[in-house]
């Protein structure tokens, strides 16, 4: 009986902390922009084709260059999109 209750205390407490925390929204026309910028910095293999993969790098490559496009409001200074490894 001590583990369950201990159990539930512990699953409270994390959830009471997440609560506390407020979550950031990104503006909508800054998510759009970004979303741009990386279809241009890295296009599909086949035109046409998203399933097909990317042609510069994979899904963690994409999420990094759109998280940092939001951290800079959308403005990425360099114009060359990212090297395929």
């Amino acid at each position: 009986m001590r583990v369950i209750s201990g159990f539930a205390f512990a699953s409270a407490v994390i959830i009471m902390s997440g609560a506390i925390v407020p979550a950031h929204a990104i503006d909508a026309k800054v998510a759009r922009t970004c979303d741009a910028l990386v279809a241009r910095a890295f296009p599909p293999r086949e035109p046409g084709n998203p399933a097909s993969g990317s042609a510069r790098g994979g899904a963690k490559d994409q999420r990094d260059y759109f998280n940092k496009c939001v951290a800079n409001g959308g403005k990425m200074g360099d114009d060359t999109p990212p090297k395929s490894k």
